[in-house]
């Protein structure tokens, strides 16, 4: 950001991603509520065939733990809902997406407007689902497990100082 930078509004991305196919299912959003998430999670309901089973990674939000959320998923018992541990949205494979979009498609974009930000999302969005691709693990899960091992550790050591 430069001295000039002007913050022209926000907007929230919920996107959902299938981990087979590499599509991504996003709907942005002005605030970051359980009713939007509630929308979204409507949004996949009707986007994905009935006989599929849902299984939803998130953060620990509150929103996603909200009461009426949890009354929701108690009668859509197709979903399944997986939290992640504290710092570690590097387990959901969506952030992976978010990462491209922001180095490819935001960093160095001029938004005049949250229109104009939410429109090149979703225009980002179409043009990853042309032709999708699954995102691939490049190390193998003994090598996740073990820096995850030694991050605890370290984190260990530092809390105990």
């Amino acid at each position: 950001m430069t001295h000039d930078y002007k913050r022209n509004g926000t907007s929230t991305l919920y996107a959902a991603l299938n981990v087979l196919t590499g599509e991504v299912l996003g709907q942005c959003t002005q605030r970051h509520r359980h009713i939007e998430w509630l929308r979204f999670l409507r949004l996949i309901n009707k986007s994905t065939p009935q006989d599929k089973e849902i299984h939803i990674i998130c953060d620990n939000y509150a929103t996603h733990k909200h009461p009426k959320v949890k009354s929701w998923l108690k009668y859509h018992k197709r979903f399944h809902v997986h939290f992640t541990p504290t710092s570690a949205s590097w387990l959901n494979m969506v952030e992976r997406f978010f990462r491209d979009l922001s180095e490819q498609q935001l960093r160095r974009g001029v938004f005049r407007s949250v229109s104009e930000l939410e429109q090149a999302v979703m225009t980002y969005i179409e043009k990853h689902n042309e032709t999708p691709a699954p995102f691939i693990w490049t190390k193998s899960a003994n090598d996740i497990l073990e820096k995850v091992k030694r991050g605890r550790q370290t984190l260990n050591m530092l809390q105990s100082v």
